[in-house]
């Protein structure tokens, strides 16, 4: 076991272990530790805890201090210098006429580099836009290229279900997402309904998937073939929450399906559930990250 305190650098963002160095702190403390960037201001997600060896990748970096005054007045100056890097560096791009939008941009506690989050549609070349940052601020530059999940993330709002975006709330990591999860839950698949504000599949689809996948075994799919109390039929709906069937009786084709629940009707021949080409095609744009 070692003692380890947890960090973050974002508001929702990962926690990376940090050596306690002596120190002790509570939750929801700012602390000064050393990273790979450098020196850099976190937050106290986990207090002093113990873990076991494996769950940790050693050697880890120390924490240098509980933040002073001092500290919080730099954090609070590289906040402002961070408003003014950015207009400087949005005008800079529309002066080099870059394809490119500018997201974020954020110091290093001890201001010895400043990064600059944006999106692209392809790949740009910035070694000029670089060149020029970096006489006026003279200091290093990066420049990263995020996605649109990224950004979204950054930049806040709310969903089309009326909550602040789940990235900002809670989500730590974005999770693989797919249009198969949309057909398998029952969802029509809409553009509109089924992607977030950020033009990608919603991430709430993964939430409930697992459970879905349970019911899917249970439940005669759309297309299987059942017996039932009065014979053989294809089940043409289901319900996978409630568990009720329509089944399109062979005896009586031309009559209404009859409700069945699944526990009631026994599977011969069960069905499968598959995103056709033209689905895939008309859903491409908010996938093609996902799949």
């Amino acid at each position: 076991m070692a003692e380890v305190i947890g960090i973050k650098f974002k508001e929702v963002g990962k926690v990376y272990y940090f050596d306690p160095a002596g120190n002790t702190l509570q939750k929801g403390q700012l602390v000064i530790v050393e990273t790979v960037r450098g020196v850099e201001c976190g937050t106290c997600a986990i207090p002093n805890t113990q873990v076991p060896d494996e769950d940790i990748v050693k050697p880890l970096k120390r924490i240098l201090r509980p933040a002073t005054d001092a500290d919080k007045e730099t954090l609070a100056r590289n906040k402002e210098k961070e408003k003014r890097a950015y207009e400087i560096c949005k005008s800079k791009i529309e002066h080099f006429g870059l394809d490119m939008s500018l997201v974020e941009v954020e110091y290093t506690f001890d201001g010895s580099k400043i990064l600059f989050f944006y999106t692209a549609p392809e790949r740009v070349d910035f070694r000029e836009l670089v060149k020029s940052l970096a006489s006026v601020f003279k200091v290093r530059i990066e420049l990263r290229q995020i996605g649109v999940r990224d950004e979204a993330r950054m930049l806040g709002g709310l969903g089309p279900c009326g909550r602040p975006f789940c990235c900002t709330e809670f989500l730590h990591d974005f999770q693989p997402v797919s249009i198969k999860m949309a057909k398998e839950q029952g969802l029509s698949l809409n553009t509109m309904k089924i992607s977030g504000t950020c033009g990608r599949l919603m991430c709430c689809l993964k939430y409930e998937q697992a459970s879905y996948e349970y019911l899917l075994k249970h439940t005669p799919k759309v297309g299987a073939i059942v017996e039932t109390a009065d014979g053989r039929g294809e089940v043409v709906d289901n319900n996978l929450l409630t568990g009720m069937l329509k089944v399109k009786l062979d005896r009586h084709p031309d009559a209404a399906p009859t409700a069945f629940h699944r526990r009631d009707v026994k599977l011969i021949r069960d069905s499968q559930i598959r995103v056709n080409k033209a689905e895939r095609e008309a859903l491409k744009e908010i996938a093609e990250e996902d799949e």
